[in-house]
């Protein structure tokens, strides 16, 4: 596997992602919602807590 391949693979990825945010606006805002209401004050994200938020957002992105 050539080197380049990886770089225009991930270059298309990230040309996306505004597209993918777009479309998938209420869907990150859960998450995000759910990462910020985790993290206030000293409180750091622990593994898993917002799973269900994030495998909704994947799942929107790879539908988009």
């Amino acid at each position: 596997m050539s080197g380049t391949n990886v770089w225009t693979r991930s270059r298309e990825r990230m040309l996306r992602f505004p597209e993918l945010i777009a479309q998938c606006a209420e869907e990150a805002a859960v998450y995000g919602k759910c990462v910020s209401h985790t993290t206030t004050g000293k409180q750091e994200l622990s593994k898993n807590h917002c799973a269900k938020e994030f495998q909704t957002l994947r799942n929107c992105f790879l539908s988009a």
